[in-house]
């Protein structure tokens, strides 16, 4: 699997709509969507799952009355879906070393332990797979896209707490995990933090609290003094690549304050790392500047830096990483 950082054919995103558990999501949503497509398009493609035709034609209307919106580099697939975590449970792009192609990874999704609706969204790996004409390949394993991280230089990051869990792969060993992770997404080793079991929706995924940059040499997480966990920052600041090097480490700060209706401090290591631009959580926090200047200071400073609006995203567990997903060229 090729790192976020590789260059991309584009993103794909699902699209937002008030047919699921929620209906206002357009209302307080669509905002954000809106934004991640014009800044996207700038410098690659867009891929767009709207829930039906007249999904699409309202979608269509409105990016084509944003004149920022470079509408050459969006296009649409019809898919019904739950919700808008593509991240989680649209499709995985490796590269077949045997075949010399691009495939489609279809994971089981089971809405992060049965946790909320899943089964539309289930299907969309497939779906995808199928309009692009690539291999799909089904793979056995209860797995969300935000629970791993990959340095593109074979290794792996992720927390126990989402992936070693009854309720996604119950009975499985770490050994079992591993041997999936190395056969299909080409890693060999691995750094395991022990996460929080019903943190959140999730089970503490390690998008929101490490992430891996600067072509697999950094990991950027939080400050020391704002870590939920000691000992997960200390195995950070002691991991080793697979060649037997430790890591740069690299530093964002939370918000100043909790976010409203969360009673819980904003992140901004979610971010989603794009052809041309680095697309950041904003919270309408003091902070939201000073993590976008450490971003294209320390760790992108050839990459444009865009803050965007993720309070109704953070509300409902998740935020800019979540709602994305990288096809590499």
């Amino acid at each position: 699997m090729p790192p976020e950082e590789a260059l991309h054919e584009g993103t794909w995103l699902q699209w937002p709509h008030n047919y699921g558990y929620d209906r206002k999501h357009i209302q307080r949503y669509e905002a954000t969507w809106i934004h991640m497509a014009r800044e996207l398009s700038q410098g690659e493609n867009v891929h767009i799952i709207a829930y039906d035709g007249e999904e699409k034609r309202r979608i269509t209307a409105i990016l084509e009355n944003d004149a920022s919106t470079n509408m050459r580099r969006v296009d649409f697939l019809i898919g019904k879906t739950d919700d808008v975590w593509v991240r989680d449970n649209g499709p995985i792009f490796v590269r077949d070393v045997q075949e010399h192609q691009l495939v489609v990874q279809n994971w089981l999704f089971n809405g992060w332990g049965k946790k909320a609706d899943y089964h539309l969204c289930n299907e969309i790996p497939k779906l995808v797979g199928t309009n692009l004409n690539l291999p799909v390949i089904d793979v056995a394993m209860v797995n969300e896209g935000g629970s791993i991280e990959l340095d593109g230089r074979g290794t792996l990051m992720a927390k126990k707490s989402s992936i070693l869990n009854k309720n996604r792969n119950p009975g499985w060993t770490q050994a079992n995990v591993e041997a999936y992770f190395h056969h299909y997404l080409g890693v060999t080793n691995f750094i395991w933090l022990d996460g929080v079991k019903g943190q959140d929706i999730t089970d503490d995924h390690i998008d929101g609290t490490a992430r891996f940059v600067n072509n697999g040499t950094t990991i950027v997480t939080v400050n020391p003094y704002d870590s939920l966990s000691r000992k997960e920052y200390n195995c950070l600041k002691n991991a080793q690549d697979a060649d037997g090097k430790n890591y740069t480490i690299v530093h964002l700060p939370l918000t100043s304050r909790k976010l409203r209706r969360l009673r819980d401090w904003g992140t901004y290591i979610n971010f989603y790392v794009a052809n041309e631009v680095v697309l950041v959580p904003k919270y309408e926090d003091k902070n939201d500047r000073a993590a976008q200047e450490i971003i294209i200071e320390k760790l992108y400073p050839e990459r444009r830096v865009v803050g965007v609006d993720a309070l109704e995203l953070a509300i409902d567990g998740g935020m800019i990483h979540c709602v994305t997903q990288q096809q590499p060229i």
